[in-house]
Formats: C-alpha cells, structure tokens, sequence
C-alpha cells in the first residue's frame, strides 16, 4: 500500500470526509439564505440589465401611449414587431398592439403599467427552488413579474397568441397567467435575452401565509419548508400540502369547471408540465359575510378592477371590503332607475304599460324571484372579484381564506425528448407519478388532484 493509499484509509481520510461534508452544508445553507427575494442595488449582478429593460420598457409602452389601439386587432398586429434603439442596447417588442389590448381588457392604463414596469424603485430578484435556468425579476410594486425565456418558448406563444387570447375572451376569468408582453433585448457583445411580462398571481402578497407549486405528482414534490420564524420565500409543492384542502365552500364547482377547461385547452396545445400555483392567507374580519346585498357586490366588483379606487393611489387608507357610502348611494339609485326602466320597457316595444295591482304584485315576485337567483349566480360566480384591490384576477375567496390560483409554465412542449424522457421515468420511478406524461394524461391528473383537495 502506498502513502496515497494509507493516509486515504486511515485517519486522513475520515477528516476528509468531515471536510467534504462541511463544504457540502455550507453550500446548502448557502442556498438556503439566496431563497427569496432581493433588491438589485449597484452592486447586484443584473443592475446594469434591469436599468436597461427599465429604460426599453417605458419607450415600449409609451409607443403604445403615443399611438392608440385600434378597434379591432388586424392579422398585421399579432406580426408586428418594434425596434427602438437606445445607448447601450436595442429593445425589440412583439405583437405590441396585441397585448396593450389584453391589458386594456384587464382594466390597467398603459400610464399605470408603465409607472409600474419603470418606476425610481429598483427591480426584486426572485430566486426560488425551481430547476427553470430562468431569471425572475419583479416590479418594484410587486405587480408584475419579468422571466427571460427562451428563442424557442418565445415563438411558441407567439404563434398561439391568437389563441390564448380567444380563450381570454370566452373565459375573462380564466386561472392561465395573463401575459402582458414579450421582448427581446440586446447588449453589445452580448447573447440576446427574450423575456416576457406577466401579472403576478401573488399579488399583492402582503399577508399570504403559504405559496404551492402543484403538478399533480409525487416524484420530486417535497420541499423543506423554511426555517421557523424565517423571512426566506419558499415555495412549496405537492407533497407538503397532503392533508389540507381549499376550502371554497359554494366557490367549489366554478374553480373545478374552470380548471377543467383550461388544462382541456393547454392539452390542444400539446403541453404539459404546467403548474398550479397556490395561496392563501385569511379573511378580514369584514370580508367574512357572504350576505352582502347585491348592490354592495357589484360595488366591489367594480372597486376591483377601477384604477382610481385601488388603496395603492388612495389618499387615505381602503378596508377590504368597504363601500363607500356616497358610492353606495350613487350606485342604489343606478339601479333603482335602471330597474324602473326595464319595468317600463317590459312589453318590448317601449310603451308603458299599466298594470293592475294583482297583476303588479305577480311580476313584482317574480322579479325578486328572478333577483334572488341572479345573486346566487353573482355570489357563486364572481365572489373572487370582490377584494377592494386591483385586477384580483386570480384571486377566489372561501368562507375563511382568501386564495391566490394561477396557471404558469405552459411552454414544454411534448415532443421527441419528453416522450424519451417519459419512459425512462417509467422505468426509474415504477408505480409512482411523476410530472412527464402525455398532456391528456397531465390535463386528467391535475384536474383530479384539484377535485381531490378542494371542497
């Protein structure tokens, strides 16, 4: 035995063991202080790139400013692509036209979704668990995510653009994440970065308590929850959330038909390894009576997606929930007089009818009859519209808990390599569910688990 040999097999080699293991946990710990959000200062790797994205966002967006939508979007949108040069880089932006109206549909004003996308405030880096080699950047606000993405995702969505936004159109309230642009941007002597713009499903995330990646599979769904007391985001996956269940109460039966038909349309699309991602945090004590009157509700409804009444631009602090009284009084009488107005034009022709008392109390209960079902309807169906701040698009309250529900990642394809992939796992992980199936087999899972955990 030589002296590599013997130091190898003897006490040397134990120490360094000890050290191998040492290097070994502090490379996880270190792993576990990057979880989280980041401020990118001076200092940070992506300052120079985010100044830049900042700059090319709002000359973007101020094209879009300075020449308006038409009425209806031509072929020649969904193509268009802009050049604007600037210093240091050029900014590419897609199907511009396309997207402006998508966020108009969201009730944001382009001067809103530039203040946001370029405001003094430094862009947050999220680092998370993920094993995307994608970067995630966040507006200042919180609002709006940015993900660089690959040449080929990048196409893929264009060439479905026309599509995923029919399917928004029929579907408003849809669970898929709403993609508010796409770009490309380029730096001398540098590779070209494509990134998209999404609204963030966490949002606003002041108050949520747990955040869920969910596929619907076991293999690789366990993460470590973060340390008590931690300030780290971690978000976790399948597995940590067995045991526990939605609870959406008469909410239940729209989110399970709704997810139906959104995996139904990823599976057109032949995609798979989709995530559901979920929150929640609890209730205001104001927010927890499901006996609003219908006027209060459509208040709300219309508070959520108004730009002038969300507490982020409010001079005055907003309670969840809240209507306020000469709002309340204002909208009574819409109603008051939209519903003396339907009565008038009844007959169908404009005239006026006079009924007699019998006949006037017969359509009178009938009318709260009719009423009272349309609230059921409205409670049922638009519930998750209520919260008193902005585009709450994914949002849905239960009786006690408010949920954060979206749909991301829907750009992987099922091609040659998913198809290799999918039977080596067959072979590697036997009798267990993992998340590389066929896309009608993925779109079935994950509407069950959802049906599984919800009630």
């Amino acid at each position: 035995m030589n002296r590599t040999e013997m130091e190898m097999s003897g006490p040397g080699a134990s120490r360094h063991s000890r050290t191998v293991k040492r290097r070994q946990w502090g490379r996880l710990r270190q792993q576990w202080k990057l979880l989280g959000l980041f401020e990118i200062d001076q200092q940070h790797e992506f300052y120079s790139l985010t100044c830049m994205m900042k700059e090319g966002l709002f000359a973007a967006v101020q094209n879009t400013i300075d020449n308006p939508l038409p009425d209806e979007l031509s072929e020649d949108d969904y193509t268009l692509e802009v050049t604007q040069i600037h210093k240091d880089f050029r900014m590419d932006t897609y199907a511009g036209p396309v997207f402006a109206s998508l966020r108009r549909s969201l009730g944001m004003t382009e001067k809103e979704y530039q203040q946001s996308l370029s405001s003094e405030g430094s862009y947050l880096q999220f680092i998370s668990n993920s094993k995307s080699k994608a970067d995630f950047f966040l507006t200042n606000d919180k609002r709006f995510f940015l993900k660089t993405q690959s040449k080929r995702e990048v196409r893929f969505l264009l060439s479905n653009l026309r599509i995923y936004m029919e399917h928004l159109e029929k579907y408003p309230h849809s669970l898929l994440v709403k993609f508010l642009g796409v770009h490309r941007i380029k730096i001398a002597h540098q590779r070209m970065k494509y990134f998209i713009v999404m609204q963030s499903v966490f949002y606003p995330d002041d108050r949520i308590t747990a955040r869920y990646d969910i596929k619907g599979c076991e293999v690789s769904r366990w993460t470590d929850p973060a340390p008590k007391g931690s300030q780290i985001i971690v978000v976790l996956k399948d597995l940590n959330f067995e045991g526990q269940f939605i609870q959406l109460d008469q909410q239940c039966p729209w989110l399970l038909r709704q997810v139906e038909i959104d995996t139904a349309f990823l599976q057109t699309l032949n995609v798979l390894d989709y995530s559901l991602l979920l929150a929640h945090q609890p209730l205001h004590q104001d927010e927890l009576s499901q006996s609003l009157s219908f006027t209060a509700l459509i208040m709300r409804a219309k508070k959520s997606v108004n730009a002038t009444s969300s507490p982020t631009h409010a001079t005055s602090p907003t309670v969840p929930g809240m209507v306020a009284e000469e709002d309340f009084t204002l909208l009574s009488s819409e109603l008051n007089t939209t519903q003396c107005h339907v009565t008038e034009m009844h007959n169908g022709n404009g005239a006026t009818d006079i009924a007699s008392p019998e006949e006037d109390k017969i359509e009178q209960q009938s009318r709260v009859g009719t009423e009272s079902a349309d609230l059921q309807t409205f409670q049922a169906q638009n519930r998750r519209l209520l919260p008193n701040f902005k585009n709450p698009l994914h949002v849905i309250d239960g009786p006690e808990q408010r949920y954060f529900i979206g749909i991301i990642d829907i750009f992987t394809v099922y091609g040659f390599k998913k198809r290799l992939e999918h039977l080596w796992k067959r072979l590697r992980h036997p009798r267990q569910t993992f998340s590389t199936v066929s896309p009608p087999a993925y779109c079935h899972r994950l509407c069950q688990w959802v049906q599984d955990h919800t009630k």
